[in-house]
Parts: C-alpha cells; structure tokens; sequence
C-alpha cells in the first residue's frame, strides 16, 4: 500500500527488448503485484526467491523505533547466501566480489540477523528490502538486500511544530535589530568627531573624498555620498512591506486551515526575510557613516552589515529545504561576530604578518570543506563509525551532480585562499567580502541548478528578477571599479583619481554604485523570496531535499 512518505504514486518504466530475430518476435510483459510490498514491524510471513525473480519489499520505521533487528530464516541451508544492509543506489552491489563496498553484510547458511539504526542512514525513516537469488554450478546463493532511499523529501525535514519553528525564526530579526542599535550608535559618534577634527584642524587630508564631486550640508562635507545610500534604506523598507504582506496572508491560511498553507509548498517562515529587510537598511545607514569622513580606519562599517547580508541570504537559501534543522540564531550571530572579527584581525595584521595568512588559508579551506559536508549529505552527516564507507563515497558518490557542484564550489575557495596567502591584498575587508559574496552566487547557482535537476520549474516573476539582478549587478560593479578615491595611498595619491559629478552636477560614480547596488540587493531578495512559488501546489512528500 503506497503511502504519501513514499514519494510519488505514479512513474514512467521503460522496458527495451532486443532480438536478432529477423522478423519481429512478439513477446508478453506479465506485470503483478507484490503482496507483502509494505513490511510490518514484529510482523512475519513467507516469501520465495528464485535466481529470475528477486523479490522486493518496502519498511517504514515507526516514529518511536531508532533501531529494528532484521531476521532472516531458511528452512534449507544455502553455504552462498549473504544478508546485506545498503544505501539504494544504481549501480547494487549483488556480486560476491563488491558487496562489502556498501553498508554491511553477513554470510548466511540457515539464520542471519542484521541490527539497523535510523541514524545510520539518509532518511532515516524508508527501508526498500531486495531478495535475490543467484544460481552457480554446484549451488543457490540467496542474496537478501536491504536499502535505504537516496532522496530526502521536504516532509522529512519539516515535522516540528510550525509555531516553534516561525518563533526560533523570529528571533533573527529581533537580535538584527539589538545588534544594529549597539553597532551604530558608537558609529555615528566616531563619524561626527571625524568631521568636526577636520572642520577645526582645517586638515583635508583626514578624510578621502571625491573632492570634485563634494557637496557640503550643514558640518557634512560631501552630503551627495550619504544622500545616495538612501535607496537602501528606502528598498528595504519596501522589501519588509512585501514580506508583511506575504506574511499577514499565510497566516490568514492557516487560520482558515487552508490545505495548501499546511500541507502544500515550501514551510512559510518570514523571520529570515525581516532580518535581511533590516540587514539592507542598516548598510545604508551604515555605508552613509562611512561617507561622512571616508578612510582606512572606519572602512570596516560600511562592509560589516554586507557579512550579515550574505550570511542571512546563504542561511535562506539553506532553510528553505532544511526548516528544522537550520542553525539558531545565536549560533548564526555568532558566527557573524567571529567573521567580523577575523576581518578586524585582517585590517591589523594582514599585511605583512605570514602567520595570519596561514591561519586564515588554513581555516578557509576547512571552514569550506565542513560546509561541503554539509550540504552534500543535507544536513544529516553525522561521524561515526562507517568511516570506510565515507571514504568508498568519495570515490564512488551517490550523488553525483552534487559532487561535482560543490567541488567546483571548493576550487573557487580554494583560489581565495592562496590568492590571499600569495598576494597579502592590502584591503582586507573587501577581500573577505568577495569571498562572502561569491559564496553566496555559488549556493544560489547551486540551488538553481539542484532545482532545475529535480523537475522543478522558475515562473517568469523570479526568472525576471533573476535578469534583472545580474544586469543591474555588473552595472553597479562597473561603477564600483571606477576608483574615484582610495585611502590605500596618501590623500595626495587618491586626489589623483578624483572626477567631476556625472548625474545631476550633484552625483559622482560612486554615489550612483549606491543607487544600483541598493537595487540589486533588492531584487535578489526578491529572488529568494518567489524562487519557489512554483511549488505551492506540490505536496511537501514530493519536494525534494538538496
């Protein structure tokens, strides 16, 4: 009896005959259904298995069960029979001189009893069970199979408590809040005494302005560089209203205990939506302190929401096929501290200490491999004691288009490391923000691709925002490189690099790298937010994990 943990009910079989008839041969396909297909727990019955027909039969465990013992008997000793326990994937490893490359086995004349643990394996909750027979010379060799399925479906993932789940989720977006008050207030303090030491010292050379292109305000010495961050701020304001209303309208659902806001679709959490919402408004406000007196010591804040807006978009990405098991929001925070931190130690030491850029290569390389880990085996990786057949997966994976995205994942890491031990950048802080930024494009290609490969579809409102976020994003990197100043050499240096306004007689080319930068944050998280719109009317035991 099919049931909704089983995946779906109907698929395509082909079946190909050859023949060197020349003529056409006929034949008939016989096809019956298998009794017993569905095994119960403490349920016994007998079976037959011959060497032209394996038998095959499926296990689900109990919710409450972490381990079952396998039993099997035969009333005839077979000196070839071997119980085998596996992971279901193609090719099965039957034959006498590959069946103990996966999962474990033993050698069966009369009895044979194999002890299963759900932790062991991917799901953790379906079994396929495989009887097969092999016919030699002299003898019958029973080869009894037991699987376990290859592919996590989102109703695996998803079984907490909805409530607990959008709360845990919320908690981002409280803590961004808390985190913004205590970062910016000291910030705005520090940015004020810049301005008024250069307005009393009279010393220009303090801060590194675009100074053909400066408009004063009041103390502000160049208004139109903080003017132009407004967009964020601005965006995000909008981008929290859309999520408000996407918000108020599942919860109405669920209220109405609509089937497809409780059954249906991709788990609505929104917590991780306000926080990025915040994150985009608080590198504007940010990004406009930094532009009060522009230089080496306070470049740092107009990066340090950028970390929290790749991570939280990265996070995202992770929760959407993993809601239950995703990190909590101190542990993320935390990890956020750490990054910014790390990037302190950058700015201090990075520049001609060896030590730290050993360390940091070092940890970047196996911070990216531990995250491979991760998503390669969706979140339930866990060490024990199969390590021979972790080893074996790595030279025989079972899924095999993953494996080859995240090791294309891995070499891009692995380049920004060495390329940071060879070469030492000097700008630390835009070189961990490369880093962040690449990783995340990395996960979104990634997730799209892992998507497209699972049959599923990208309706034209995220495919538009998809175009329009690459093409406002190399407009605004264009804008970016055009390098009006920099506080990498003396203010006499960077004065060389300064240009006339562009737009307006009022902005230059940075101001308008705001502008377009602010609008391709925007719609990337538009992007996150209706990439999987499509799925709204599938059911969560048929979307698929990655």
């Amino acid at each position: 009896e099919a049931t909704n943990e089983t995946g779906p009910l109907e698929q395509l079989m082909f079946v190909d005959v050859a023949s060197m008839a020349p003529l056409g041969a006929h034949y008939k396909l016989l096809v019956t259904e298998i009794k017993h297909f569905q095994l119960q727990t403490n349920v016994a019955f007998h079976f037959t298995a011959s060497p032209s027909q394996p038998q095959y039969f499926l296990y689900k465990f109990p919710e409450d069960v972490d381990s079952v013992i396998i039993k099997v008997e035969s009333e005839m000793a077979y000196p070839c029979s071997v119980v085998s326990v596996q992971n279901v994937m193609c090719p099965v490893y039957d034959l006498d001189d590959n069946v103990e490359f996966n999962g474990v086995y033993q050698s069966m004349t009369k009895k044979a009893a194999i002890t299963l643990q759900v932790r062991h394996y991917f799901s953790g909750h379906h079994s396929l069970l495989c009887i097969l027979c092999r016919k030699k010379p002299s003898t019958v060799c029973l080869l009894f199979l037991f699987g376990i399925q290859m592919f996590l479906y989102l109703s695996d993932l998803s079984r907490k408590d909805r409530r607990i789940i959008s709360k845990k989720y919320k908690i981002y977006f409280w803590n961004i809040i808390t985190i913004a008050v205590f970062y910016v207030l000291p910030v705005i303090q520090l940015v004020i005494t810049y301005q008024t030491v250069v307005h009393v010292t009279g010393n220009q050379d303090i801060c590194y302005y675009n100074f053909l292109c400066a408009h004063p305000l009041g103390s502000l010495s160049a208004f139109n560089n903080i003017l132009s961050n407004l967009g964020h701020v601005l965006l995000g304001f909008l981008f929290l209203l859309i999520v408000l209303h996407r918000d108020i309208l599942h919860r109405r659902a669920l209220e109405a205990k609509d089937i497809f806001a409780m059954e249906y679709g991709i788990p609505k959490h929104f917590g991780l939506f306000y926080a990025m919402g915040i994150a985009l408004m608080m590198e504007g406000v940010l990004s406009a302190c930094y532009h009060v007196c522009p230089n080496y010591s306070n470049f740092q804040f107009d990066t340090s929401f950028m970390y929290m807006i790749a991570g939280l978009c990265m996070l995202k990405l992770y929760q959407t096929r993993h809601p239950d098991i995703n990190a909590s929001a101190y542990a993320a925070y935390a990890s956020f501290a750490g990054v910014i931190t790390v990037t302190v130690l950058g700015v201090v030491c990075g520049k001609n200490e060896t030590w730290f850029w050993v360390i940091f290569s070092a940890i970047h390389i196996l911070a990216s491999l531990a995250l491979s880990t991760q998503i390669y085996y969706m979140g339930r990786f866990k060490i024990g004691d199969n390590v021979c057949g972790i080893l074996f997966g790595v030279f025989r994976p079972p899924f095999q288009d993953r494996m080859v995205l995240l090791i294309m994942g891995n070499l891009v890491n692995w380049f920004f490391a060495f390329f940071g031990l060879i070469y030492r950048p000097r700008d630390f802080a835009s070189y961990m923000l490369g880093i962040f930024i690449c990783n995340l494009l990395l996960y979104l290609a990634f997730y799209i691709i892992m998507k497209l490969r699972s049959n599923e579809r990208v309706l034209p409102i995220p495919s538009v925002c998809i175009v329009a976020t690459a093409v406002v994003w190399a407009a605004a990197l264009y804008f970016f490189f055009q390098n009006l100043s920099s506080w990498e050499g003396t203010p006499a240096e960077s004065r060389e690099k300064n240009r006339r306004c562009i737009l307006f007689d009022f902005f230059d080319d940075h101001d308008i790298w705001h502008f377009l930068s602010a609008t391709a944050l925007f719609f990337s998280f538009l992007v996150l937010l209706t990439l999987d719109d499509d799925l709204d009317m599938v059911q969560r035991d048929k979307i698929r994990v990655f």
